[in-house]
């Protein structure tokens, strides 16, 4: 027996044959003759023109109305959704982090730079506040060498322990988010990026794995995907946008509206000062449980120590033995 026709073709693999040409065309494929109606053709081409006559998937102010905004919302979850499945991504390690922190080179480079300019100008208070915060970035710096090594013990160890796959995801951008995708890179494992589209131009890392970037216009639904796979969060020093990430997550995990997972802040003296949860505690605003909604750690062993270990007392230990950094 023919192995081709052992399975019945699926429904989109169907094609009938083709219908021979017509001898005469039909009534629609010509326009009315002229000499019927000698304003026929400026009328048809008014038609034509109109945004009305479009397709409906090709007529993008349609699709960018408010009337459309529930579609919008679904196609926002269902490219980046259905680019997942096709790269088998089943679960994902998602690290926020600053964008304003680089490699160490770029960040000594640029303080250098500072340096400089506060020399021609020492009086200047704007110059001496760059110039400090530069030196506080240089310090910082050594979270991206961090981030990119723990994102290659990750990659290092990519099946779960129901097979699926894991992969590192970040907001795509520079900085530590670049380090993440970066240490992904290094090893050759696949890394993802969900990027937001912003009024001014930017660019992805290119660090990301082709096929695995994808833009966002609502930020709600990129929050979404951040988390529908992920299996830990690893969150460094940061600002606006990497708070907002660190307490969606942490409001979801404390209501229950999502299963608990591993939360990793990296750099204690940063994020104690950043964030004092004792406090919200002693005034009564949370609960004293909800200190413990996560852990710190300051090395990539650290990170990957927490997380193994979290499973571990959960009952479902995730990477079995990673690899040393």
């Amino acid at each position: 027996m023919d192995e081709d026709a052992a399975d019945p073709p699926s429904d989109d693999a169907v094609r009938l044959p083709s219908a021979p040409p017509r001898e005469m065309p039909l009534p629609w494929q010509t326009p009315k003759p002229i000499v019927e109606d000698p304003e026929a053709a400026g009328r048809i081409k008014a038609i034509l023109e109109s945004p009305e006559y479009k397709k409906a998937d090709e007529d993008l102010s349609f699709l960018r109305s408010d009337s459309l905004r529930a579609v919008r919302l679904e196609l926002d979850f269902l490219k980046a959704e259905q680019g997942l499945k096709r790269h088998d991504i089943r679960h994902t390690i998602v690290v926020f982090g600053s964008t304003r922190i680089p490699e160490p080179s770029a960040a000594r480079a640029r303080a250098e730079i500072a340096r400089k300019r506060l020399a021609d100008d020492p009086d200047n208070p704007k110059l001496r506040q760059a110039h400090a915060v530069a030196k506080r970035i240089v310090d910082k710096s050594r979270y991206y060498t961090v981030a990119r090594k723990f994102a290659a013990c990750v990659g290092g160890s990519l099946d779960a322990q129901d097979g699926g796959t894991i992969a590192m995801m970040t907001g795509g951008g520079p900085g530590l988010m670049e380090a993440a995708n970066r240490g992904a890179f290094d090893i050759g494992a696949k890394s993802v990026g969900l990027n937001i589209s912003l009024p001014h131009e930017q660019f992805p890392n290119p660090y990301l794995t082709p096929g695995l970037c994808f833009q966002f216009h609502y930020f709600a639904l990129r929050k979404m995907h951040f988390l529908h796979r992920a299996r830990a969060l690893v969150a460094f020093p940061g600002g606006y946008g990497t708070m907002d990430e660190l307490f969606e997550t942490l409001t979801l995990v404390q209501t229950r509206k999502i299963a608990p997972l591993p939360i990793v802040l990296v750099g204690r003296s940063f994020w104690e000062r950043a964030v004092d949860v004792p406090f919200l505690v002693e005034e009564g605003v949370i609960d004293p449980e909800d200190e413990h909604l996560f852990s710190y750690a300051e090395t990539a062993d650290e990170i990957r120590d927490r997380i193994v270990g979290w499973y571990a007392a959960a009952g479902e230990p995730l990477f079995g033995d990673m690899p040393q950094v």
